[in-house]
This record gives structure tokens, sequence and C-alpha cells, in this order.
């Protein structure tokens, strides 16, 4: 489930099939509709979650290229030794940024997205 943690971050609390396709989907979605202005940093959650098919790689891809295009971040926390090993394996862990639990994921944006950040 997807939850606006501020004006600039969305946390979604993943879990497995058949609701991770389906809330992956739904968080592609309203990335890939969003004005560009508007668009929201997103922290992905994968405390609950066991396994990836190769289409929850594709979709986490997308998620990661949409929100790049409007210059937004995303970071997945919480893996487990199942998760982080298809990371590892696919060479994923290269790809995307992760943190090892929420809080430390939520604090790594919100002072990224802090004016003069990256002054």
């Amino acid at each position: 489930m997807s939850t606006d943690w501020s004006d600039q971050i969305i946390i979604s609390e993943l879990a497995d099939e058949p609701a991770l396709s389906e809330e992956l989907a739904g968080i592609v979605e309203r990335a890939a509709s969003a004005e560009p202005h508007r668009a929201k940093h997103v922290v992905l959650n994968f405390g609950n979650v066991n396994y990836l098919s190769s289409s929850h790689l594709a979709q986490l891809l997308r998620l990661r290229k949409k929100l790049l295009d409007t210059g937004r971040n995303l970071v997945l926390c919480s893996l487990n030794d199942n998760v982080w090993s298809i990371m590892l394996l696919t060479g994923l862990d290269r790809v995307f940024r992760f943190a090892p639990e929420p809080l430390t994921a939520l604090a790594t944006l919100q002072i990224e997205a802090e004016p003069g950040a990256n002054a």
C-alpha cells in the first residue's frame, strides 16, 4: 500500500504476490502520470517480500526510469537475503539505491530534497 509520507515522498509497504505486481504497477502508473513538477521520490519497503520475478524487476526498472526522467529518486529498503541475492545475481545492486530500513531511506531523500543540498 502506497502512502504519501510528505509532499515530496511516497512510501510503499510491499507484500508478496498477488499484491506485489499490482502495487508496483500502480506506483509506475502514478509516476508516469504525474506532472514533472509534481512527481515524488519513492521508497519501496521490501520487508514482506520473499521473491522477485523477472516481471517485477522490469517494473522496478521502468519505475526507476520514470522517476529519473522527472528528477526524482527511488530507494529500496529492508531487502531480505532472498531478494538481495536476486539483486546481486542480476547486477541490479549497482543500479538501484538501497537503505537498510525505511527511516534511513526517508532521511536520505529528505536531506537530498532540501534546498541547496546539491550545491
